[in-house]
C-alpha cells in the first residue's frame, strides 16, 4: 500500500491513511517546540495521504517420578493449560545446537551448557533439538532431581546407561571392558547376587561408562542430555568431569541443561562449569525471555488471534518467559491459574518469618523499591533487614534492581504474593505506602496507585489527574490512559469532584479522548468525546470547546476508517464562523478538512481548502499549520501529476516544520510520495526518521505505525524483504489504531506473497477484506491498495487471467485516478507476461494494449522514464527493449522484482530467436536474481521455464567458473548464504561473526570462482 497516512498534525493526508491525526488538546494552540537538529529537507520528493497527528493538532518433558519436594519446579516445557508443538524464537539457538553436532562429529570438542532461568523454555529446546537429530544419531537422557540436601549419588546416569546398553545390545558387554562389573553400583537389575562395593572402583566405573559410550559413538554420533544440572550431585559431577575430557574428540555432544541463577557461590556446581568452561570442554547458550513478537508468535500457535489488549497483558504478566505465558493463556486477563500460583508461592512458602514481611511490603509496588522506603515501612533495619533480604534473593523471590533498590525476579511471582494478602493487610499495606511517599514527595503516579487501592477516593482522584497529565506531556500516552480511566472511575465518587481534580469533566473527557487516540485506542476515544458532547448544551458552552469536540470526533472516525469527518469539521467551521480570536482553530479545522478531501480523492477541493488554510495561518504566523497546508497541498498536487509544484510544497512545509506535530506529519506524507514516485532509498530514510522521532515522542503506536508502514513499502520495491518482514513483524506486535492495523496487514500480505505464503496471505486478506472495504469508501488509496494485493495474489497463485481482471477493474474504475495507478500499471507488464507464458496469447495482447493506453494516459510527470522502459519492454516482449530494460530495472528506482522478471522475459525471447547459448546464461542470471531476493513466484517460474526449455545451468558461464573450485566449510556456508540473498551483516548474524570477517569471505569466494558479483557466486552455487 503506498505509505498512507499523515503523521501528526491537522489535516495531514498521506498516501498512508489518514489515521495519524492527533486530536489536540483544548489549550494547546500556542504550544511545541521545534524538534531539535531536525533533518535537512531532502533535494525533491512527495507525499503521502494521511491526515494524523500525534503531536498537538493546533500548535503543532519431566522425569516420570520426579519427587514432590517443596520448591520443585521443574523446567521442562509442559504447561499445565497448553501447549505449543512448534517452538518459537529460539531458530539461533538451535543452529548453535546443530553446529555443536556437527563439530562434534567432525572430532571437535564441541559439548553445550544451555542456561536460563526456570520456564524459559531449556527442556523445550533440548526436546526439539532431540526430535530433529534422533533418526542420525543416539541420543540419550537422564535427569537431576531436586532431593533436598542429600542427593542421590549418580542421578541422571542410570537412565543415560540404560539406554546405552539398549543401543548396544549383544556388543555391550565387550564393549565396557574388565571394569563392566561396577555398572551394577548404578544398574542393580544387571547383578547376579550381592554387590560388593568394597571390591569396585571408581575409576573402573568412568572408564566403563567412557568405553560403552566410545563404543556406540563408533556406530553413529551420541548426544547426552542431563537435564537440571543445577541440582546435580557432586558424584555426578566428578564423573562428567572426566567423560568431557576423555571423550573429548570423539563423536560424543554432551548437551546440559542448567539454571544458572540458582547456581550457588562456591557450590560444586558452580565450580564444575567454571573449570569446564575454562577449559574449553563446554560452550554456553544462555536463553533469554521472549520478545513481544515471539510472543505474539507463540500465542498465534497456541490458540490463535489474541486482541492487542490481551497480548499486551500477557506480555506484562508473563515477562516474557514461555511456560508462565502457557499457562496464562487459560485467563489472560483474570486471576492466575491455582496450579501456576501454587508454583510461584512455594519459594515464599519456605521463607522464614522476616522474609516473608519484607517480601509482602515489596509486593505492594509495581516498581522496585528503595532500600530506605522498605526500611521505613519495615520497623526494623542493620542486619536484621540485610539479612531477610538476603534470605529473599537466595530463594530466587526478591532481585536487586539498580543500585539501591529490590524487586521482585518475576512480575507474577509479585502478584501471586500480593494476591495472598488479605483485603485488609492490602489496604494497610498501600496505605502505609502512600503515606510514606507523600511525606517524600513522591510522584503523582505512585500516590495515585496507592491512595486507591487503600480506598481514600479523593486523593487518588487528585493524584490520578496530575498523573494522567504527567504522563501525557511526556508523550507516554498508554501510561497516562491508565490514569485516565483510574479518574473517571473516581469522578462521582468524590464530592466536589472538579475542585479536587482542578479541571472539569468536559476538558478532562477531551483531555482523555486524546490521549486515548495516541495509545492506539480508537473505539474507547470515540466513545470518550461522543460521552463529551452529550453532556454539553451548545448554547451554553464556549463556542470553540465545541468545534474542538467536534474536531475531535471527526478525527477519531477517520482514524477507525469510517464516514462522518467531513460533516463533522464542516460543522465545527461553522460554529466558530464569524467569532474574532478563533483564528488558529480555523486555520488548524481547514487543514483537517483538506486531508479529509486528500484521502477521498476529492483533489481539487483539498487543494483550495489547504490554500484557504495557508492564507489563514500566514495572516497570523502560524507555522504549524502553514506546514500542514503545503504538506497536504503537495501531495494532492503529486497525485493531480503535478509533481514538481508538489515537491515544492514539500520543501515549503519542511521550512514552515517548528513543531513535531508538523514534522512527522512532513515525514509521513514526504516518505510516502517519495516511494510513489519511485525514489524507494530516499522514502526508507525519510520514514525510519519519523518512526526513531515517534518513538522519541512516545507516539510509535499512531503516527509511528503509519511511519512503520511507509517504510516497509519502499524496502519491499528494493527487494530487502527480510528487514520489511522484521518492521512489519514488530508493528504487528503493538496496539494501535484499526486502520493502521490495516495498513500494516496489506504489508503483511506483500511479504507473505513474496515469500510464497499464499494460504496466509489469502486467509488475511479474507479476514480484513470487510474493513478494508468499507475503508476504501472513505479512503480512495486504500481502494487502490485492496486491488493490488488482490493482482499479487492472483500472480502468487500463478492465475494471470484473475490477475487481469483485477488490473482491467482498477484501471477502468470511473473514480479519481491517483499517482497509485502508475506503480499498479507497472505490475501490468508482469501481468501480460505471465499470461503470454502460460499461453492466453489473445488475452495478453488485449491487456498490452489496454495498460499501454492507461499509461500514456497518466499526466507526463508521473510517467517514470526507468519504468516506462522496463513496461515497455515487457508488453512488447522485444529483445532490444529488453536489454535496455534489463539496465535500468538494477537501479533503486525500479522495483526489485523487475530485475528476474525482464531477464526471464529476455531468455524466452532468445530461446524464441534460436540463441540457446545465451539463453542459458540469462535464464541462469534471472533464477540468480530471483534466488538472492527470495521471491517464491518468480524462482518457480524460472526453474519451469528453464526445464521446459531444456536449458541446463551445467552450460553456463557461471557454472564453468565453479568447476574444480574448492572451498573451505566456512566459505560454503556463507556461498550458501549469499544465495538466499543475504547481505554480509545478516551472514554475520546467521554464523555468528562479524559483518567484517563475512564481507573477507564474501571477497575470498569470488575470487576462487572467478566472478565478479555475488549475483553470478549464487549461480555458481547452484551448479555446485
Amino acid at each position: 500500500m503506498s505509505a498512507p497516512a499523515s503523521a501528526s498534525a491537522p489535516g495531514t493526508a498521506t498516501t498512508a491513511p489518514a489515521a495519524a491525526q492527533n486530536a489536540p488538546d483544548l489549550d494547546r494552540e500556542s504550544l511545541p517546540t521545534r524538534d531539535p537538529a531536525p533533518d535537512p529537507l531532502p533535494s525533491g520528493g512527495s507525499s503521502s495521504f494521511a491526515d494524523s497527528a500525534d503531536g498537538s493538532a493546533e500548535s503543532g518433558a519431566a522425569p516420570a517420578a520426579a519427587p514432590d519436594v517443596r520448591g520443585w519446579w521443574h523446567d521442562e516445557d509442559m504447561s499445565l493449560a497448553t501447549t505449543s508443538a512448534a517452538m518459537v524464537g529460539r531458530d539461533a539457538e538451535l543452529a548453535l545446537l546443530d553446529d555443536a553436532l556437527r563439530r562434534a562429529g567432525a572430532g571437535e570438542s564441541a559439548s553445550v551448557l544451555v542456561g536460563g532461568e526456570a520456564g524459559i523454555g531449556k527442556s523445550r529446546l533440548t526436546a526439539e533439538f532431540r526430535r530433529r537429530v534422533a533418526d542420525e544419531v543416539t541420543v540419550l537422557t537422564g535427569w537431576c532431581l531436586d532431593y533436598g540436601s542429600t542427593p542421590a549419588p549418580f542421578g541422571p546416569l542410570p537412565a543415560i546407561l540404560r539406554g546405552l546398553l539398549d543401543e548396544l545390545g549383544d556388543r555391550a558387554d565387550e564393549a565396557a571392558g574388565p571394569g563392566r562389573d561396577a555398572l551394577q553400583l548404578l544398574l542393580p537389575e544387571r547383578a547376579t547376587g550381592p554387590v560388593d562395593r568394597a571390591a569396585i572402583r571408581p575409576e573402573g566405573l568412568r572408564e566403563t561408562i567412557a568405553n560403552l559410550l566410545e563404543a556406540a559413538s563408533a556406530i553413529r554420533p551420541v548426544v547426552v542430555v542431563i537435564e537440571d544440572l543445577h541440582w546435580a550431585d557432586a558424584a555426578t559431577l566428578s564423573m562428567l568431569s572426566f567423560l568431557l575430557r576423555a571423550l573429548a574428540g570423539r563423536p560424543v555432544l554432551f548437551l546440559l541443561t542448567c539454571r544458572i541463577d540458582e547456581v550457588r557461590r562456591g557450590g560444586g556446581v558452580r565450580t564444575f562449569l567454571a573449570e569446564a568452561e575454562r577449559a574449553r570442554l563446554l560452550d554456553r547458550v544462555t536463553l533469554k525471555r521472549l520478545d513481544a513478537i515471539e510472543v505474539r508468535d507463540l500465542v498465534q500457535r497456541l490458540r490463535g488471534a489474541v486482541d492487542d489488549a490481551g497480548l499486551a497483558r500477557l506480555m506484562e504478566r508473563s515477562e516474557g518467559v514461555p511456560f508462565f505465558i502457557e499457562e496464562l493463556l487459560c485467563n489472560v486477563q483474570g486471576p492466575m491459574p491455582d496450579t501456576l500460583r501454587d508454583v510461584l508461592l512455594s519459594r515464599f512458602d519456605a521463607l522464614g518469618d522476616d522474609a516473608k514481611r519484607i517480601v509482602r511490603l515489596a509486593s505492594g509496588s509495581d516498581d522496585p523499591i528503595s532500600h530506605d522506603l522498605l526500611t521505613t515501612l519495615a520497623g526494623f533495619d542493620g542486619e536484621r533487614l540485610d539479612d531477610a533480604l538476603r534470605e529473599a534473593m537466595a530463594a530466587g523471590v526478591l532481585a536487586v534492581r539498580g543500585d539501591s533498590g529490590y524487586g521482585f525476579r518475576h512480575a507474577l511471582l509479585r502478584e501471586a504474593v500480593h494476591d495472598d494478602l488479605l483485603p485488609g493487610e492490602r489496604a494497610r499495606l498501600h496505605w502505609a505506602y502512600a503515606d510514606a511517599l507523600e511525606a517524600a514527595g513522591g510522584s503523582a503516579s505512585a500516590l495515585a496507585f496507592h491512595w486507591h487501592q487503600s480506598h481514600d477516593s479523593p486523593r487518588a482522584l487528585a493524584a490520578a489527574v496530575t498523573a494522567m497529565l504527567q504522563a501525557k506531556n511526556s508523550y507516554a500516552f498508554s501510561t497516562s490512559a491508565r490514569f485516565g480511566e483510574l479518574a473517571l472511575e473516581l469522578w462521582d465518587q468524590v464530592p466536589d469532584a472538579q475542585e479536587v481534580a482542578g479541571i472539569g469533566r468536559i476538558p478532562l473527557l477531551a483531555q482523555f479522548g486524546s490521549i486515548l487516540r495516541n495509545g492506539g485506542d480508537g473505539e474507547r476515544a470515540l466513545a470518550v468525546v461522543s460521552l463529551a458532547l452529550d453532556e454539553i448544551d451548545p448554547a451554553e458552552v464556549e463556542p470553540a470547546v465545541h468545534a474542538r469536540l467536534l474536531r475531535d470526533k471527526g478525527l477519531y472516525l477517520q482514524n477507525l476508517g469510517r464516514h462522518g469527518s467531513v460533516e463533522l469539521l464542516t460543522q465545527a467551521l461553522s460554529v466558530i464562523e464569524g467569532r474574532g480570536g478563533e483564528e488558529r482553530l480555523r486555520a488548524t479545522l481547514l487543514g483537517y478538512l483538506a486531508g479529509r478531501y486528500l484521502v477521498g480523492g476529492q483533489l481539487e477541493l483539498a487543494v483550495s481548502t489547504a490554500d484557504e488554510a495557508y492564507r489563514v495561518a500566514e495572516r497570523i504566523g502560524f507555522d504549524g499549520a502553514m506546514s500542514v497546508a503545503g504538506n497536504l497541498r503537495g501531495c494532492a498536487r503529486v497525485h493531480l501529476g503535478q509533481v514538481a509544484a508538489g515537491l515544492d510544497d514539500f520543501r515549503l512545509s519542511w521550512q514552515h516544520a517548528t513543531d513535531h506535530d508538523a514534522q512527522l506529519r512532513y515525514r509521513v506524507n514526504y516518505a510516502d510520495t517519495l516511494n510513489m514516485i519511485g525514489r524507494f532509498r530516499e522514502a526508507v530514510e525519510v520514514a525510519e526518521a519519523g518512526v526513531a522521532h515517534s518513538r522519541r515522542l512516545g507516539v510509535e503506536r499512531a503516527t509511528g505505525s503509519i511511519l512503520s508502514h511507509n517504510m516497509v513499502e519502499p524496502l519491499i520495491e528494493l527487494g530487502e524483504i527480510a528487514r520489511a518482514e522484521e518492521a512489519t513483524a514488530h508493528d504487528m506486535t503493538m496496539r494501535t489504531l484499526q486502520v493502521f492495523r490495516m495498513y500494516s496487514t496489506m504489508s503483511r500480505i506483500r511479504t507473505l506473497v513474496w515469500r510464497g505464503g499464499m494460504d496466509e496471505a489469502a486467509q488475511l486478506l479474507r479476514e480484513w477484506r470487510t474493513t478494508a472495504e468499507a475503508v476504501a469508501g472513505v479512503e480512495r488509496q486504500v481502494w487502490y491498495s485492496l486491488h493490488d494485493v488482490e493482482i499479487l495474489i492472483a500472480l502468487g497463485l500463478g492465475d494471470p487471467v484473475r490477475a487481469a481482471a483485477g488490473l482491467r477493474e482498477t484501471i477502468e474504475d470511473p473514480g479519481q485516478r491517483l499517482a497509485l495507478l502508475a506503480r499498479i500499471l507497472l505490475e501490468g507488464g508482469r501481468v501480460v507476461a505471465d499470461l503470454r507464458a502460460d499461453g492466453h496469447a489473445a488475452l495478453a495482447a488485449e491487456m498490452a494494449g489496454i495498460v499501454r493506453s492507461a499509461w500514456s494516459s497518466l499526466p507526463d510527470e508521473l510517467q517514470h522514464p526507468h519504468w516506462a522502459a522496463v513496461l515497455i519492454a515487457l508488453l512488447d516482449a522485444d529483445g532490444e527493449q529488453l536489454d535496455a530494460a534489463i539496465a535500468v530495472a538494477d537501479g533503486d528506482d525500479v522495483p526489485a522484482v523487475f530485475r528476474p522478471l525482464v531477464r526471464l522475459e529476455r531468455a524466452r525471447v532468445l530461446v524464441a530467436d534460436g540463441d540457446r547459448g545465451s539463453a542459458i546464461d540469462m535464464a541462469a542470471e534471472a533464477a540468480a536474481s530471483a534466488e538472492a531476493l527470495g521471491h517464491d513466484r518468480l524462482r518457480r517460474r524460472t526453474a519451469e521455464f528453464i526445464d521446459a526449455a531444456g536449458l541446463h545451468r551445467a552450460g553456463s558461464r557461471a557454472a564453468h567458473a565453479a568447476e574444480g573450485v574448492e572451498l573451505t566449510a566456512r566459505e560454503q556456508q556463507v556461498l550458501d548464504l549469499i544465495a538466499e540473498g543475504l547481505s554480509n551483516r545478516q551472514i554475520g548474524e546467521r554464523l555468528f561473526i562479524s559483518g567484517k570477517t563475512a564481507s573477507v569471505h564474501v571477497s575470498a569466494i569470488l575470487r576462487k570462482l572467478g566472478v565478479s558479483s555475488r549475483t553470478e557466486a549464487a549461480v555458481a552455487q547452484r551448479a555446485r
